[in-house]
This record gives structure tokens, C-alpha cells and sequence, in this order.
């Protein structure tokens, strides 16, 4: 008896579905950024307000990726025909669009557009150095830190190293 492998679109429409709490760990190109992008619009289709999400990510490029690709798919929900757009929540819930949300969908890109800072979506790094400029008695960081780039850092290890 052979076991069966389960549908990775259902995994992944399993780990998008904002109503369950989700981890998600796999490699390169499995589709993480995918079930992200996911998960954020069904939050926003679900009536989250785009202000109220934030996505983390380790990278710019993911970070801008991830921007990039639900922007793509909100201002297509706006103009695609209604058949398509049907169909592409269909796939994203797994279950048959209701009137109401094809019609919130319709609507999502300018709602998302219109919010103060939109859809946050930022990295680990960015997000922390954020928390850290807000609070610093709290964090016992000097107000008005910089974080030091690459090249500084380098010098500052250079010079650490040549005094001792």
C-alpha cells in the first residue's frame, strides 16, 4: 500500500487561511512567498484593515517581492473580468466566491492604496531598528542610535584590533 502525497496547493491554502495559526518552513522556491501573499489577501478579503498587517521577511528583496506581488494581484482584481476574477478566489479559498466577495475584492487595491502606510511590509531588521527608535529608554539605547552599515563596521573592527 502506497502512501499518498498531499496536494500542495491545499498545504498551501491551509497555511494561507488567516482563521488558523500557521508556520511556515520549507526551502528555496517551495512557495513560502506564495502562501504569504496569500494569506495576506485572504486577510484583507476577510475585512482586515491594511494598516493591521504587517509581514516580516529577512530580506529587502523578499520584502519587495512580496510588495510587489500583492500589488500585482489587487489592482488585477480590479480590472480582470468576472469569470477570472471568480476563478482566482476560488483558487485562493478553495470555496466558491461569494457576491459580496467579489465585490470587496474589486474594491481592495484603492482601499489599500487610501491606508495610512498601507500593507507594512518590512524586515526583521528594519521592523526592530522601527521598535527600538520609538522606545529607546524602554530598550536602554542611546535616542537617536544609528545603526552602523558595513563599511563602518569593518573600520570599527579594524581599529578595535589595531589597539590591541
Amino acid at each position: 500500500m502506497s502512501e499518498r502525497t498531499p496536494d500542495p496547493s491545499a498545504l498551501q491554502r491551509l497555511a494561507s487561511d488567516p482563521a488558523v495559526s500557521a508556520w511556515v518552513d520549507a526551502s528555496a522556491g517551495s512557495g513560502k512567498t506564495k502562501v504569504l501573499t496569500d494569506r495576506v489577501l485572504a486577510l484583507l478579503l476577510s475585512g482586515a484593515a491594511p494598516h493591521k498587517v504587517l509581514c516580516l521577511t529577512f530580506t529587502k528583496s523578499a520584502a519587495g517581492e512580496m510588495a510587489n506581488r500583492i500589488a500585482n494581484r489587487l489592482s488585477s482584481w480590479a480590472r480582470l473580468p468576472q469569470s477570472d476574477l471568480f476563478e482566482d478566489l476560488a483558487n485562493l479559498s478553495g470555496n466558491e466566491p461569494t457576491g459580496e466577495e467579489i465585490d470587496r475584492a474589486r474594491r481592495l487595491f484603492a482601499r489599500v492604496q487610501e491606508a495610512p502606510g498601507g500593507v507594512r511590509i518590512d524586515t526583521m531588521h528594519a521592523f526592530c531598528q522601527g521598535v527600538l527608535q520609538r522606545f529607546p529608554v524602554e530598550a536602554r539605547v542611546p535616542p537617536h542610535f544609528d545603526i552602523l552599515d558595513e563599511r563602518d563596521q569593518r573600520a570599527l573592527l579594524a581599529q578595535a584590533r589595531d589597539s590591541l
